[in-house]
């Protein structure tokens, strides 16, 4: 096991992150917070990269779905008329898609953040995935509203500035996928953090 202040969590400015000149911003929060930044890279994924990035399951497509159709139930629209289907499966499959068009329409930013609890700190900074959630003081509280509501309505995923693994193991295969086996990782102390 490393040590507490070595946990290392994978974030990835997403497309509406980056068209919104908020790299700086995310880097900043986290740094604040006495979190490091260890790997950095701006990059353009290709449709595989991001396909594989985000899970294949049936029962992980059917959630998808399953969400989009509790979305529009909660606001009385009929999810049949909107998309042809009220299949969960079909509705996972679309959103899935929609997914993997935002985050192919832009650059991202990845990077390796470690520190103390850095997979939860992370994610209580960065803030609920759903924006018009979010608490103003988290980064998505403060710079998105979206909704899947209005982007089921647009036929497009959730902008919600970025994303960060949920969990330690999430993390470490998530490192693994975006910056390989060999992960240019740096090592440097913080000034009154790491002294």
């Amino acid at each position: 096991m490393a040590h507490p202040k070595e946990e290392r969590t994978y974030v990835m400015i997403k497309p509406d992150g980056v068209r919104k000149g908020l790299t700086g911003e995310v880097i900043r929060r986290f740094e604040q917070r006495d979190l490091k930044i260890v790997a950095l890279e701006m990059f353009q994924p290709t449709r595989q990269q991001i396909s594989d990035h985000y899970p294949k399951d049936e029962a992980w497509i059917r959630r998808l779905g399953q969400k989009s159709i509790t979305t529009y139930q909660t606001y009385h629209v009929d999810p049949k008329e909107k998309l042809g289907t009220d299949d969960e499966l079909e509705i996972g499959k679309m959103v899935r898609e929609w997914l993997v068009d935002y985050m192919i329409s832009a650059p991202l930013v990845r990077m390796i953040v470690q520190g103390i609890h850095a997979v939860d700190v992370v994610r209580k900074i960065a803030g609920p995935t759903l924006p018009y959630k979010a608490e103003v003081g988290t980064i998505r509280g403060d710079f998105s509203i979206d909704s899947p509501l209005l982007a089921n309505t647009e036929k497009r995923a959730v902008a919600n500035i970025l994303h960060a693994s949920e969990t330690p193991e999430e993390a470490a295969h998530e490192i693994e996928h975006w910056f390989g086996k060999s992960a240019q990782i740096h090592s440097y102390k913080r000034y009154g953090v790491d002294e």
